[in-house]
Protein backbone atom coordinates (compact mmCIF):
# COMPACT_ATOMS: atom_id res chain seq x y z
CA UNK A 1 0.00 0.00 0.00
CA UNK A 2 1.32 3.60 -0.96
CA UNK A 3 -0.57 7.07 0.38
CA UNK A 4 0.64 9.44 -1.35
CA UNK A 5 0.41 13.44 -0.41
CA UNK A 6 -0.44 13.15 3.12
CA UNK A 7 0.65 15.65 6.00
CA UNK A 8 2.45 13.09 8.06
CA UNK A 9 2.28 13.69 11.86
CA UNK A 10 5.61 11.08 12.39
CA UNK A 11 6.01 11.48 16.65
CA UNK A 12 8.90 11.21 15.82
CA UNK A 13 10.60 14.30 14.79
CA UNK A 14 9.49 16.92 12.51
CA UNK A 15 6.34 16.41 10.38
CA UNK A 16 6.05 16.07 6.70
CA UNK A 17 3.57 18.15 5.17
CA UNK A 18 3.34 16.92 1.37
CA UNK A 19 4.81 12.99 2.20
CA UNK A 20 4.43 9.68 1.15
CA UNK A 21 3.84 6.42 3.62
CA UNK A 22 4.72 2.85 1.95
CA UNK A 23 3.42 -0.24 4.01
CA UNK A 24 4.85 -3.97 3.19
CA UNK A 25 2.55 -6.34 5.24
CA UNK A 26 2.13 -5.40 8.50
CA UNK A 27 4.64 -2.86 8.31
CA UNK A 28 5.79 0.95 7.33
CA UNK A 29 7.78 0.22 4.81
CA UNK A 30 9.34 3.63 3.72
CA UNK A 31 8.03 7.40 3.90
CA UNK A 32 9.32 10.90 2.88
CA UNK A 33 8.85 13.32 1.34
CA UNK A 34 6.74 13.60 -2.07
CA UNK A 35 7.00 12.95 -5.27
CA UNK A 36 7.36 9.25 -5.26
CA UNK A 37 7.10 5.92 -7.96
CA UNK A 38 4.47 3.60 -7.19
CA UNK A 39 5.70 0.02 -7.59
CA UNK A 40 3.86 -2.07 -10.01
CA UNK A 41 0.69 -3.54 -8.51
CA UNK A 42 0.77 -1.50 -5.58
CA UNK A 43 -2.88 0.23 -4.09
CA UNK A 44 -2.45 3.95 -4.30
CA UNK A 45 -4.45 6.10 -1.92
CA UNK A 46 -4.26 9.57 -2.38
CA UNK A 47 -4.69 11.48 1.01
CA UNK A 48 -5.94 15.30 -0.53
CA UNK A 49 -3.23 16.66 2.04
CA UNK A 50 -5.12 14.83 5.16
CA UNK A 51 -3.05 14.19 8.21
CA UNK A 52 -1.16 10.86 8.45
CA UNK A 53 -0.66 9.47 12.23
CA UNK A 54 0.08 6.47 13.63
CA UNK A 55 -2.49 4.43 15.38
CA UNK A 56 -3.81 6.03 18.82
CA UNK A 57 -2.63 4.23 21.82
CA UNK A 58 -4.27 3.97 25.47
CA UNK A 59 -2.24 2.11 28.16
CA UNK A 60 -5.04 1.69 30.80
CA UNK A 61 -8.42 0.53 29.86
CA UNK A 62 -10.51 -2.46 31.06
CA UNK A 63 -11.25 -3.23 27.21
CA UNK A 64 -13.23 -6.44 27.06
CA UNK A 65 -13.31 -6.75 30.52
CA UNK A 66 -16.37 -5.37 31.15
CA UNK A 67 -18.38 -6.19 28.66
CA UNK A 68 -20.67 -3.11 26.92
CA UNK A 69 -24.27 -3.33 27.41
CA UNK A 70 -24.21 -6.09 29.93
CA UNK A 71 -24.07 -7.12 34.10
CA UNK A 72 -22.46 -9.76 35.98
CA UNK A 73 -22.33 -11.92 32.75
CA UNK A 74 -19.79 -10.04 31.44
CA UNK A 75 -18.04 -8.36 34.25
CA UNK A 76 -14.94 -10.25 34.90
CA UNK A 77 -12.34 -7.63 35.85
CA UNK A 78 -12.24 -7.86 39.39
CA UNK A 79 -12.06 -11.30 41.27
CA UNK A 80 -12.81 -9.76 44.65
CA UNK A 81 -12.73 -13.22 46.89
CA UNK A 82 -8.73 -12.63 47.81
CA UNK A 83 -7.41 -9.40 47.80
CA UNK A 84 -3.84 -10.54 46.44
CA UNK A 85 -4.33 -12.53 43.18
CA UNK A 86 -0.87 -11.87 40.54
CA UNK A 87 -1.76 -15.27 38.84
CA UNK A 88 -5.12 -14.20 37.11
CA UNK A 89 -4.41 -13.17 33.26
CA UNK A 90 -6.38 -10.55 31.68
CA UNK A 91 -6.09 -12.67 28.29
CA UNK A 92 -8.12 -15.19 29.99
CA UNK A 93 -11.09 -12.86 30.13
CA UNK A 94 -10.96 -10.38 27.57
CA UNK A 95 -13.70 -10.92 25.03
CA UNK A 96 -12.22 -9.60 21.56
CA UNK A 97 -16.10 -9.18 19.93
CA UNK A 98 -16.84 -7.05 22.88
CA UNK A 99 -18.37 -4.49 20.04
CA UNK A 100 -15.98 -1.48 21.65
CA UNK A 101 -12.83 -3.13 20.22
CA UNK A 102 -15.00 -1.98 17.04
CA UNK A 103 -15.68 1.67 18.10
CA UNK A 104 -12.03 1.65 19.66
CA UNK A 105 -10.45 1.29 16.14
CA UNK A 106 -13.07 3.07 14.26
CA UNK A 107 -11.59 6.06 16.39
CA UNK A 108 -8.37 5.24 15.41
CA UNK A 109 -7.43 3.75 18.56
CA UNK A 110 -5.26 0.88 17.35
CA UNK A 111 -3.65 -0.61 20.85
CA UNK A 112 -4.63 -0.78 24.05
CA UNK A 113 -3.53 -1.95 27.27
CA UNK A 114 -5.92 -3.58 29.22
CA UNK A 115 -6.57 -5.91 32.72
CA UNK A 116 -7.91 -6.18 35.67
CA UNK A 117 -9.96 -3.41 37.80
CA UNK A 118 -8.70 -2.23 41.27
CA UNK A 119 -10.57 -4.17 43.68
CA UNK A 120 -7.27 -5.87 44.88
CA UNK A 121 -4.46 -4.83 46.17
CA UNK A 122 -2.47 -6.87 43.57
CA UNK A 123 -4.80 -7.89 40.62
CA UNK A 124 -3.52 -9.83 38.16
CA UNK A 125 -1.65 -9.72 34.80
CA UNK A 126 -2.18 -7.03 32.13
CA UNK A 127 -2.49 -7.27 28.41
CA UNK A 128 -0.97 -5.12 25.85
CA UNK A 129 -3.36 -6.21 22.37
CA UNK A 130 -4.41 -4.51 19.03
CA UNK A 131 -7.79 -3.42 18.60
CA UNK A 132 -8.56 -5.76 15.66
CA UNK A 133 -9.12 -9.32 15.49
CA UNK A 134 -11.69 -12.01 16.35
CA UNK A 135 -9.10 -14.21 18.85
CA UNK A 136 -6.96 -12.62 21.79
CA UNK A 137 -4.47 -15.05 21.05
CA UNK A 138 -3.68 -13.32 17.98
CA UNK A 139 -3.73 -9.61 19.15
CA UNK A 140 -1.24 -10.08 21.76
CA UNK A 141 1.34 -6.86 21.50
CA UNK A 142 2.46 -8.43 25.32
CA UNK A 143 1.25 -10.61 27.63
CA UNK A 144 1.91 -10.62 30.51
CA UNK A 145 2.48 -7.09 29.67
CA UNK A 146 2.51 -5.81 33.45
CA UNK A 147 1.06 -7.07 37.13
CA UNK A 148 -1.67 -4.42 38.26
CA UNK A 149 -1.36 -3.21 41.88
CA UNK A 150 -3.78 -0.65 43.41
CA UNK A 151 -3.70 1.63 46.41
CA UNK A 152 -6.42 3.89 48.38
CA UNK A 153 -10.08 2.92 48.38
CA UNK A 154 -10.51 0.64 46.18
CA UNK A 155 -9.31 -2.43 47.95
CA UNK A 156 -9.88 -1.06 51.42
CA UNK A 157 -13.93 -0.66 50.53
CA UNK A 158 -14.03 -3.99 48.71
CA UNK A 159 -12.47 -5.99 51.55
CA UNK A 160 -13.87 -3.81 55.00
CA UNK A 161 -17.33 -4.77 53.89
CA UNK A 162 -16.16 -8.19 53.49
CA UNK A 163 -14.60 -7.45 57.55
CA UNK A 164 -11.52 -9.16 55.94
CA UNK A 165 -7.93 -7.22 55.29
CA UNK A 166 -7.08 -4.83 53.74
CA UNK A 167 -9.32 -2.23 55.36
CA UNK A 168 -6.53 0.34 55.64
CA UNK A 169 -4.10 1.89 53.68
CA UNK A 170 -1.48 0.38 56.13
CA UNK A 171 -2.72 -3.10 55.39
CA UNK A 172 -2.94 -2.66 51.02
CA UNK A 173 0.62 -1.95 51.37
CA UNK A 174 1.44 -4.54 53.68
CA UNK A 175 -0.10 -7.51 51.56
CA UNK A 176 1.92 -5.94 48.38
CA UNK A 177 5.35 -6.50 50.13
CA UNK A 178 4.63 -9.63 52.20
CA UNK A 179 3.88 -10.98 48.54
CA UNK A 180 7.00 -9.63 46.74
CA UNK A 181 8.78 -10.67 49.45
CA UNK A 182 7.73 -13.81 49.21
CA UNK A 183 8.07 -13.88 45.57
CA UNK A 184 11.95 -12.91 46.17
CA UNK A 185 12.39 -15.83 48.69
CA UNK A 186 10.95 -18.68 45.89
CA UNK A 187 13.30 -16.56 43.48
CA UNK A 188 16.70 -17.28 45.45
CA UNK A 189 14.97 -20.68 46.47
CA UNK A 190 14.76 -21.39 42.27
CA UNK A 191 18.37 -20.25 41.99
CA UNK A 192 19.82 -22.02 44.88
CA UNK A 193 17.80 -25.61 43.54
CA UNK A 194 19.41 -24.54 39.76
CA UNK A 195 22.72 -24.32 41.03
CA UNK A 196 23.11 -27.11 43.58
CA UNK A 197 21.82 -30.64 43.37
CA UNK A 198 21.51 -30.75 47.04
CA UNK A 199 18.79 -28.69 47.71
CA UNK A 200 15.36 -29.17 46.36
CA UNK A 201 12.98 -27.44 44.63
CA UNK A 202 10.62 -25.18 46.16
CA UNK A 203 6.95 -26.20 45.99
CA UNK A 204 5.27 -24.94 43.08
CA UNK A 205 3.62 -21.59 44.06
CA UNK A 206 2.05 -19.76 40.89
CA UNK A 207 1.47 -16.33 42.77
CA UNK A 208 5.13 -16.11 43.18
CA UNK A 209 6.11 -17.70 39.59
CA UNK A 210 3.37 -14.46 38.14
CA UNK A 211 5.49 -11.79 40.17
CA UNK A 212 9.15 -13.41 39.32
CA UNK A 213 9.02 -11.86 35.68
CA UNK A 214 8.19 -8.21 37.34
CA UNK A 215 11.34 -9.09 39.64
CA UNK A 216 13.47 -9.11 36.78
CA UNK A 217 12.20 -6.37 35.34
CA UNK A 218 10.62 -8.42 32.36
CA UNK A 219 7.59 -6.91 32.84
CA UNK A 220 6.22 -3.32 34.57
CA UNK A 221 3.94 -2.83 37.50
CA UNK A 222 0.97 -0.80 37.28
CA UNK A 223 -0.06 0.92 40.17
CA UNK A 224 -3.36 2.06 40.42
CA UNK A 225 -3.13 5.46 42.71
CA UNK A 226 -5.12 8.69 42.74
CA UNK A 227 -4.04 10.37 45.98
CA UNK A 228 -0.54 11.93 46.48
CA UNK A 229 0.04 9.91 49.54
CA UNK A 230 -0.66 7.10 47.19
CA UNK A 231 1.26 7.79 44.63
CA UNK A 232 4.35 8.13 47.12
CA UNK A 233 3.52 4.56 48.63
CA UNK A 234 3.69 3.19 45.11
CA UNK A 235 7.32 4.91 44.63
CA UNK A 236 8.13 3.33 48.00
CA UNK A 237 7.44 -0.09 47.27
CA UNK A 238 9.12 0.06 43.80
CA UNK A 239 12.14 1.72 44.69
CA UNK A 240 12.04 -1.67 47.64
CA UNK A 241 11.55 -3.50 45.48
CA UNK A 242 13.69 -2.52 42.33
CA UNK A 243 10.14 -2.68 40.18
CA UNK A 244 9.76 -1.09 36.92
CA UNK A 245 6.75 1.12 37.62
CA UNK A 246 4.23 2.89 36.46
CA UNK A 247 1.60 5.50 38.19
CA UNK A 248 -1.78 5.02 36.78
CA UNK A 249 -4.13 7.53 37.02
CA UNK A 250 -2.59 9.94 39.04
CA UNK A 251 -5.59 12.43 39.32
CA UNK A 252 -3.02 14.67 42.56
CA UNK A 253 -0.07 14.13 40.37
CA UNK A 254 -0.38 17.42 39.69
CA UNK A 255 -0.02 18.82 43.49
CA UNK A 256 3.30 16.75 43.55
CA UNK A 257 4.95 17.15 40.27
CA UNK A 258 8.08 18.22 41.08
CA UNK A 259 8.31 15.16 43.49
CA UNK A 260 7.56 13.03 40.82
CA UNK A 261 10.65 14.68 37.89
CA UNK A 262 12.80 13.90 41.05
CA UNK A 263 11.86 10.34 41.17
CA UNK A 264 11.58 9.86 37.43
CA UNK A 265 8.22 8.66 38.44
CA UNK A 266 6.34 7.95 34.75
CA UNK A 267 2.15 8.71 34.87
CA UNK A 268 -1.22 7.55 32.73
CA UNK A 269 -2.98 10.50 33.26
CA UNK A 270 -6.97 10.32 33.64
CA UNK A 271 -10.00 9.67 33.61
CA UNK A 272 -10.72 12.76 33.86
CA UNK A 273 -13.44 13.64 31.20
CA UNK A 274 -16.20 12.04 34.29
CA UNK A 275 -17.18 13.20 37.27
CA UNK A 276 -15.65 13.12 40.90
CA UNK A 277 -17.43 10.28 41.55
CA UNK A 278 -15.47 9.11 45.02
CA UNK A 279 -13.54 11.20 47.78
CA UNK A 280 -9.87 10.45 45.96
CA UNK A 281 -11.61 12.41 42.99
CA UNK A 282 -12.03 15.77 44.62
CA UNK A 283 -8.44 17.27 43.41
CA UNK A 284 -9.72 15.89 39.74
CA UNK A 285 -8.65 18.51 36.88
CA UNK A 286 -8.08 17.91 33.35
CA UNK A 287 -5.05 20.34 33.56
CA UNK A 288 -3.60 17.24 35.22
CA UNK A 289 -1.86 16.10 31.38
CA UNK A 290 -0.65 19.22 31.05
CA UNK A 291 1.38 20.48 34.27
CA UNK A 292 2.97 16.98 34.08
CA UNK A 293 4.61 17.31 30.74
CA UNK A 294 5.16 20.95 31.59
CA UNK A 295 7.24 19.89 34.47
CA UNK A 296 8.78 17.30 32.75
CA UNK A 297 7.27 14.26 33.92
CA UNK A 298 6.68 11.55 31.10
CA UNK A 299 2.95 11.67 30.49
CA UNK A 300 0.40 9.63 28.81
CA UNK A 301 -4.19 10.17 29.01
CA UNK A 302 -5.48 7.50 29.02
CA UNK A 303 -9.61 6.40 29.23
CA UNK A 304 -9.80 4.14 31.57
CA UNK A 305 -12.47 2.76 29.78
CA UNK A 306 -15.56 1.79 30.01
CA UNK A 307 -15.07 4.93 32.89
CA UNK A 308 -14.54 7.50 29.66
CA UNK A 309 -15.47 4.89 26.38
CA UNK A 310 -12.29 4.62 24.16
CA UNK A 311 -13.72 6.30 21.44
CA UNK A 312 -12.97 9.36 23.75
CA UNK A 313 -9.52 9.31 23.74
CA UNK A 314 -8.42 12.09 21.65
CA UNK A 315 -11.44 14.28 22.83
CA UNK A 316 -9.52 13.89 26.04
CA UNK A 317 -6.35 15.05 24.65
CA UNK A 318 -8.32 17.84 23.16
CA UNK A 319 -9.91 18.64 26.58
CA UNK A 320 -6.33 18.67 28.03
CA UNK A 321 -5.09 20.99 25.33
CA UNK A 322 -8.14 23.35 26.12
CA UNK A 323 -6.82 23.36 29.75
CA UNK A 324 -3.33 23.91 29.07
CA UNK A 325 -1.55 21.28 27.55
CA UNK A 326 0.76 21.61 24.82
CA UNK A 327 -1.12 20.98 21.64
CA UNK A 328 1.89 18.51 20.51
CA UNK A 329 2.57 16.93 23.65
CA UNK A 330 -1.15 15.80 23.51
CA UNK A 331 -0.71 14.22 20.67
CA UNK A 332 2.07 12.81 21.83
CA UNK A 333 0.04 12.03 24.86
CA UNK A 334 -1.63 9.50 22.75
CA UNK A 335 0.62 7.94 20.33
CA UNK A 336 4.44 7.49 21.32
CA UNK A 337 4.48 8.39 24.46
CA UNK A 338 2.26 5.62 25.92
CA UNK A 339 4.42 3.53 24.28
CA UNK A 340 7.86 5.06 25.21
CA UNK A 341 6.09 4.68 28.88
CA UNK A 342 5.09 1.13 28.25
CA UNK A 343 8.34 -0.22 26.78
CA UNK A 344 6.35 -0.60 23.37
CA UNK A 345 8.23 2.04 21.38
CA UNK A 346 9.91 -0.38 19.23
CA UNK A 347 6.42 -0.52 17.46
CA UNK A 348 4.05 1.70 18.53
CA UNK A 349 3.45 5.10 18.64
CA UNK A 350 5.41 6.53 15.24
CA UNK A 351 5.55 6.74 11.73
CA UNK A 352 8.81 5.06 11.38
CA UNK A 353 10.74 2.33 9.02
CA UNK A 354 9.96 -1.02 10.39
CA UNK A 355 7.42 -0.04 13.09
CA UNK A 356 3.82 -1.43 12.96
CA UNK A 357 1.61 -0.24 10.05
CA UNK A 358 -1.35 1.06 12.64
CA UNK A 359 -2.14 3.96 10.49
CA UNK A 360 -5.52 6.96 11.03
CA UNK A 361 -6.30 9.65 8.51
CA UNK A 362 -8.20 12.83 9.24
CA UNK A 363 -8.61 15.58 7.51
CA UNK A 364 -9.54 17.67 10.41
CA UNK A 365 -7.96 18.51 13.68
CA UNK A 366 -8.03 14.95 15.34
CA UNK A 367 -8.39 16.67 18.67
CA UNK A 368 -11.24 18.44 18.07
CA UNK A 369 -14.95 16.66 18.91
CA UNK A 370 -16.42 16.62 15.75
CA UNK A 371 -13.19 14.99 14.07
CA UNK A 372 -14.30 11.59 12.77
CA UNK A 373 -11.13 9.65 10.84
CA UNK A 374 -11.58 9.16 7.12
CA UNK A 375 -9.48 6.20 7.16
CA UNK A 376 -7.76 3.74 9.62
CA UNK A 377 -4.92 1.10 8.60
CA UNK A 378 -4.83 -1.30 10.60
CA UNK A 379 -1.71 -4.08 10.24
CA UNK A 380 -2.05 -2.74 6.69
CA UNK A 381 -4.83 -3.42 6.15
CA UNK A 382 -7.59 -0.51 4.83
CA UNK A 383 -10.41 -1.46 7.81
Amino acid sequence: MLIIHAHLHTMAGADIADGYLRTEGNQIAELGGMPVEPKPGEEVIDAQGAGLYPGFVDAHTHLGMWEDGLTFEGDDGNEETDPVTPQLRAIDAINPVDRCFQEALHAGVTTVVTGPGSANAIGGQMAAVKTYGSCIDHMIVKAPFAIKMALGENPKSVYHGKNQAPSTRMSTAALIREQLYKAKRYQGELERAEKDEDFDMPEFDMKCEALLPALRREIQVHFHAHRADDIFTAVRIAKEFQLDYVVVHGTEAHLIAGGLVETGTRVLSGPFLCDRSKPELRNQTPSTPGILSGAGVPTAIITDHPVIPIQYLPVCAGLAVREGMDYEEALRAITINPAKICGLDHRLGSLEVGKDADLVLFDQDPLTIAAKPKMVIAGGKLV
